[in-house]
C-alpha cells in the first residue's frame, strides 16, 4: 500500500483556507507495505528492471542490474507545476573497480538530476546530460546515504537548484552541498529515481519524500 500524505489539504482544512490556496502536495513512499516483486502502479517504471525487495529487515525499491545495463528509471508521485523537490535513502555497492551511479530527479525525464558519480568522485547536478554544478565527493559503498534535490523560483524569471547528501546516520546539513542556477524552467513533470549499476549490484532506494507545486484552479 501507499503511504503518502497529501499535507496542504490537511493544513488549508486545519487554517480554514480554501483549496486554492493550498498548492503544494507532498507524498511520502515507503515499501514496507507492498508486496515484494512488481511495484505498485504509485510507481511508474520509465527505464530497467525495478522491483520492491527486502532490505536490511525492511523493504525498499531495488534497482536490478539484469543482463543488460542501462540507466534505469522510475517516476513517483504526480507531475508538478512549479517547485519540486525529492528526498530519499540510497543503498549501493562497488564491485572490485567497478561502481554504481545513482541519484534523484525532479520536473520529469528533462528536469534536473541530483546524482553521485562516483567513478568521478563527484555530486553532480545534472540536466540534459549536461553536469550543470559539480563538488568532489566520497562515496561509501555498502552504506545508506540520504540524497535531497530541491528546485525553487528565484526573482524574476530566475530558479534556484540546490543539492544535498549526507549518511542516512547523521543529521542533514542546513547547507546545501552544491547549487546552481537556471532561467525559464517550466517546472512540470514528476519526480524520479535513477540508477546505473555499472558494478552489477543492486541500488536500494527507501522512504521516498516527494513534495511539488501545483497550479490553483
Amino acid at each position: 500500500m501507499l503511504l503518502a500524505r497529501l499535507s496542504t489539504a490537511v493544513l488549508a482544512a486545519t487554517l480554514g483556507l480554501s483549496p486554492a490556496a493550498a498548492d503544494t502536495k507532498t507524498f511520502t513512499f515507503t515499501a514496507d507495505e507492498w508486496a515484494e516483486g512488481e511495484p505498485p502502479q504509485e510507481v511508474f517504471i520509465v527505464e530497467g528492471k525495478i522491483q520492491v525487495a527486502a532490505k536490511d529487515g525492511n523493504k525498499a525499491l531495488v534497482i536490478d542490474p539484469g543482463s543488460e545495463l542501462t540507466d534505469a528509471c522510475a517516476q513517483v508521485g504526480t507531475s508538478a507545476a512549479g517547485e519540486s523537490s525529492i528526498q530519499a535513502r540510497v543503498f549501493a555497492s562497488k564491485r572490485a573497480r567497478s561502481v554504481p551511479k545513482f541519484g534523484v530527479s525532479v520536473h520529469g525525464m528533462s528536469g534536473y538530476r541530483l546524482l553521485v558519480n562516483a567513478a568521478k568522485k563527484q555530486l553532480e547536478l545534472v540536466k540534459s546530460d549536461q553536469v550543470a554544478a559539480s563538488v568532489p565527493f566520497t562515496w561509501t559503498s555498502d552504506a545508506w546515504l540520504n540524497l535531497k534535490l530541491e528546485v525553487k523560483r528565484g526573482e524574476g524569471d530566475a530558479w534556484l537548484i540546490t543539492g544535498k547528501a549526507w549518511p542516512a546516520d547523521t543529521t542533514e546539513p542546513a547547507a546545501p552541498t552544491l547549487k546552481a542556477e537556471d532561467k525559464g524552467l517550466k517546472g512540470q513533470g514528476k519526480a524520479g529515481l535513477w540508477g546505473t549499476p555499472y558494478s552489477q549490484t543492486p541500488i536500494y532506494f527507501d522512504d521516498i519524500q516527494v513534495s511539488i507545486e501545483t497550479a490553483n484552479p
